[in-house]
């Protein structure tokens, strides 16, 4: 028997099963006739009662518990709806079919648990799995820490890391100190985290890119550049490399510092490292260069991506509206804005305002009524009151 605080804390009477769900829905006619398939029943299904009892009907039809999208919609509209007994009652059930000797189901009902916010019975779930006749491997674990996370508890994240595999006799891996790394830094322990890799790395869990970019992504956010840059030279010395994610955390922090320059030097970098930049690596460097007032510059970028042959997306059209708006061109402004609403991408109320008012400067007034057009063809559609918004800008004098 487990004596840890964690497993006290956690967990509570095996088979302590919720004796919240009502006797009329437990007492489904096990003989319930399916005419259409379970499935289109189980999409179809609004009320909370009338799907926990379908799904109950089919507790042994293997379309059903074998399909990942029916459980987690099913689990996802009862947690919507507050029924966390019916939760309770199908997953604790599910926990006894012949497919709860298999660690991947188990996992599953875990991450089940956890999506409809019931860390205790996940942790729980994962603790009791011999109870099930289900082997335990450092997979199940990671579903149980991965949940445990949402709870944002620095101790007890900790606790269950450092505590439960020497009881269970689980060996941790690089996953496992990910997990931890990023719930760390996301709750704004970054130091831990650092610790936590160095003692991980004691006992022989090297950490990966994915590691080490979590936490250099942490440390600029915090404002610690140097520390941050240190652990990136660290990581490169240590013979792992950085990849396209490790990268753009790199460029957004000199972007968000207003260093536009540096941020392309680190785009040249990418490119002699054999490192393709995407769609985002772009967008930050185009947005430094426009924000900084090197819009020239930013063009030259962009012309580079295009001849890479990558395409504009969504959110380097807004980038490039907003910042061509900005600096007064709007006859390229006007063009970016047409090919982007041409393709259902449509720069926020603000900018369009200003492109609007910005061609009616320049006498432009077919543009700015081009563009008023595409707005009003937009699906969705925006309200009334915005488009009339943006037809006064042309009858005013």
């Amino acid at each position: 028997m487990l004596t840890l605080r964690i497993v006290r804390r956690f967990c509570h009477a095996a088979g302590a099963v919720s004796p919240a769900v009502s006797s009329h829905c437990v007492n489904v006619k096990d003989q319930q006739l399916i005419d259409e398939p379970a499935l289109i029943k189980l999409k179809q299904e609004r009320d909370p009662e009338k799907l926990f009892q379908l799904f109950k009907a089919n507790a042994h039809n293997r379309l059903v518990i074998e399909n990942r999208f029916a459980f987690e919609d099913t689990i996802s509209r009862l947690a919507g709806a507050g029924r966390f007994d019916y939760i309770e009652h199908l997953l604790e059930h599910h926990k006894t079919l012949p497919q709860g000797r298999r660690e991947g189901f188990i996992i599953r009902i875990i991450m089940l648990y956890g999506m409809a916010g019931m860390t205790k019975h996940a942790v729980d779930t994962f603790l009791k799995m011999h109870l099930y006749d289900c082997d335990r491997t450092v997979k199940s674990f990671n579903a149980a820490l991965k949940v445990l996370t949402q709870m944002r508890d620095f101790s007890a994240i900790n606790e269950f890391l450092m505590e439960i595999p020497k009881n269970l006799d689980i060996k941790v891996d690089v996953y496992s100190v990910n997990i931890a790394v990023k719930a760390f830094c996301d709750m704004g322990f970054s130091d831990k985290a650092y610790v936590l890799l160095l003692e991980m790395e004691k006992v022989g869990i090297k950490p990966d890119v994915i590691t080490y970019t979590t936490l250099i992504s942490a440390l600029y956010k915090a404002n610690c550049s140097e520390i941050g840059n240190g652990l990136w030279n660290l990581m490169v010395l240590k013979g792992c490399l950085p990849n396209l994610a490790t990268f753009n955390v790199r460029i957004q922090y000199l972007v968000n510092r207003r260093r536009a320059w540096q941020a392309n030097s680190v785009l040249e970098l990418m490119l002699k490292s054999a490192i393709t930049p995407d769609e985002v690596t772009y967008n930050l460097v185009i947005k430094g260069f426009c924000q900084a007032g090197y819009v020239d510059m930013a063009k030259k970028v962009y012309s580079g991506m295009q001849f890479k042959g990558y395409k504009p997306n969504a959110k380097i059209y807004q980038t490039w509206i907003h910042y061509l708006c900005k600096s007064e061109d709007f006859s390229l402004a006007y063009t970016m804005c047409n090919d982007s609403m041409r393709k259902n991408w449509f720069p926020n109320g603000d900018t369009i305002r200003v492109l609007i008012e910005g061609l009616k400067k320049k006498g432009e007034i077919e543009k700015a009524k081009m563009i008023i057009q595409l707005v009003e063809e937009k699906k969705p559609p925006y309200s009334r009151k915005h488009i009339d918004s943006l037809k006064s800008v042309l009858t005013r004098s």
